[in-house]
């Protein structure tokens, strides 16, 4: 058993937290965001709410899951362990910051969790590699230790590719609810679509994306032919400089590494 404690109790915390119960664990959320904090704790009997303080002090791993901003007003205050296992999936609070602020603990490590990790399956860079998150989430989701903290920073901006991936998606099931009527098997066909090919590249790791999309470049066929109107569209050129554009705010100026 694992007594772990979450500061800060947004919707990444709530998914986290929805991944780890019912593993006899010990699990504390704190009462920052009071309606999220007593929803968990009505829908999970393993999840208890407390002020910042007692958090800290009944947990042996603690995630960090707050705003860089009140971070940094709020973790002063607390006082951390030196046995403590600290984990922050933090934006813009690098390594060097969360050291001082969570001293004297030593084990401190930031990760990227997604909203899938409540299910599982979801991928998990780290920097540095962190036991505490592999015993907590190494047997359900992939952990992905990073070797610098820019490479972590990178993983960061590569998630921002979420949205507007869903984003073409959502309009894609759209245009095709419009000529069926059904706006519900638009969507689920359009994401089954998708979890067909993912599921082909997780259960093989040795297929690649080019491999793919190697297998859909039929010359004239309708895939080929909506991704070179894409890429003639600056589809493409649009995604790369928007990811570029992530680049100062992470201190990804120059290749991680």
């Amino acid at each position: 058993m694992e007594r772990i404690g979450f500061i800060g109790t947004g919707e990444i915390a709530a998914a986290m937290v929805a991944g780890l119960t019912g593993r006899g664990h010990q699990i504390t959320v704190s009462e920052r965001n009071g309606a999220m904090a007593a929803a968990l704790a009505a829908q999970f009997t393993d999840v208890a709410v407390a002020p910042n303080e007692l958090v800290i002090a009944d947990s042996d791993v603690v995630f960090l899951c707050l705003l860089a901003g009140v971070a940094r007003d709020v973790l002063p205050g607390l006082t951390f362990r030196a046995d403590q296992s600290v984990i922050s999936v933090m934006v813009d609070v690098p390594l060097t910051d969360l050291k001082a602020l969570c001293a004297p603990a030593t084990e401190i490590a930031i990760t990227i969790p997604l909203p899938s990790i409540a299910v599982g399956g979801s991928a998990l860079p780290v920097f540095p590699d962190s036991p505490a998150l592999q015993r907590l989430f190494g047997d359900t989701d992939l952990i992905i230790p990073c070797a610098a903290e820019a490479a972590l920073n990178a993983h960061f901006a590569a998630t921002a590719l979420a949205s507007p991936i869903l984003d073409q998606m959502r309009e894609g099931a759209r245009w095709l609810a419009a000529l069926t009527g059904d706006e519900t098997a638009s969507e689920q066909y359009v994401a089954t679509v998708f979890t067909g090919f993912l599921r082909s590249m997780t259960e093989n790791p040795e297929t690649s994306f080019t491999d793919l999309l190697d297998s859909l470049a039929t010359e004239g066929g309708l895939n080929a032919t909506l991704r070179t109107h894409m890429r003639k569209a600056g589809a493409i050129d649009a995604l790369i400089i928007g990811l570029d554009g992530l680049k100062p705010r992470l201190g990804l100026s120059e290749k991680p590494g």
